[in-house]
């Protein structure tokens, strides 16, 4: 199952609203709160990589309060 890590810059005080919903979105697996270059840092999840990419590009991306994204594909996972 196709993964990604998306760092977040949100504009000041809205951090917390982006943490909200991204925890309601079923896609994503975990949120965190960051403190340093980002701000919010989430592990997103789908069926195949299309669904990724609408995922990260339709949902996250578009949250209000997003400044800008780096998105990170995961390659391997341990658990």
């Amino acid at each position: 199952m196709p993964a990604a890590i998306v760092l977040i810059n949100s504009e000041i005080g809205k951090e917390m609203e982006i943490l909200d919903h991204l925890c309601r979105m079923p896609e994503v697996e975990r949120a965190f709160l960051v403190y340093g270059v980002y701000d919010v840092v989430a592990k997103v999840k789908a069926e195949n990589m299309e669904l990724l990419e609408g995922t990260i590009t339709d949902k996250v991306r578009k949250l209000k309060g997003i400044r800008s994204t780096l998105t990170l594909i995961v390659s391997r996972e341990c658990k």
